[in-house]
């Protein structure tokens, strides 16, 4: 169905699923409350000795190695591993592929443990398949358009779903792609939004998991909340400091007319 995305914030909002995050020091409170916002439970259960076991009970799990530690990425790939024995979704967030060997070397060789989602800007999408060198630090230099065959040789390789972020976000999975455009300017002025994007979509596959709504819908909806709630925090803010406040009211009062109309969605045939 076209709009099946628009059935899973309720599903969010009723099951409450457990998110388990091992995400960049910059970004976890922000991250924890946006996933409060929209009716998900924070873990920040990251050390190796824990992450495996709580994999097991979580309903998603996001790595994003923003600012790794050798513990962290000990912590990772124990919870990767635990998330996959269980067979919790997880989330890649390859935050600066690219750019640094350590880094780059442990993303990429995360995508062959096959993660349910690989959420990225088009920089990192395309670094992480080996296509391109990656962005500037964090930004992308590269266009949404541009990611298409690095997104969709990712999605063959993983059997998951593939977000390229942007002015237009584009979902890939093997034999659909999709268009959603959304959001708001403003959301590239708060540090934050993307790595909670990561979470939003760990916790939208965990919560859908069990339903007919498919993971590539579920990955629609966790970018159609975030960008219809920025959409809304524009209209209610005038800069970055109050936008970010208003970004997690609207995160939490969005409703299903607010999102429909707020969004956009388009199917490209491939």
């Amino acid at each position: 169905m076209a709009d099946s995305y628009l059935h899973a914030p309720t599903q969010v909002r009723t099951t409450t699923p457990l998110v388990q995050c091992l995400t960049n020091a910059v970004v976890m409170q922000f991250t924890a409350n946006a996933l409060l916002a929209i009716g998900a439970s924070p873990a920040m259960v990251d050390t190796p000795a824990e992450s495996f076991d709580f994999a097991g009970v979580a309903d998603g799990v996001l790595i994003n190695a923003g600012t790794p530690s050798a513990e962290q990425y000990a912590g990772m790939n124990r919870a990767v591993d635990g998330a996959n024995a269980a067979g919790t979704p997880w989330v890649l967030d390859p935050v600066g592929v690219g750019g640094l060997a350590e880094r780059s070397a442990f993303l990429r060789d995360s995508v062959d443990k096959q993660p349910a989602a690989i959420r990225g800007n088009a920089s990192e999408i395309v670094a992480l398949a080996g296509l391109g060198a990656g962005g500037r630090g964090v930004d992308a230099t590269d266009e949404v358009a541009d990611a298409l065959e690095a997104a969709q040789l990712l999605a063959r390789r993983t059997g998951g779903v593939v977000a390229v972020t942007g002015p237009e976000d584009l979902i890939v999975s093997e034999g659909r792609v999709s268009w959603l455009r959304s959001g708001d300017p403003m959301l590239q002025l708060v540090i934050g939004t993307g790595c909670a994007l990561g979470a939003l979509t760990a916790a939208y596959l965990g919560a859908t998991r069990d339903t007919d709504i498919s993971p590539h819908d579920a990955v629609i909806a966790a970018h159609a909340h975030l960008g219809a709630a920025g959409h809304i925090a524009a209209t209610r803010a005038t800069a970055p400091g109050s936008f970010a406040v208003a970004l997690l009211d609207a995160l939490h009062q969005l409703d299903r007319h607010q999102l429909e109309n707020l969004t956009h969605l388009r199917e490209e045939n491939r």
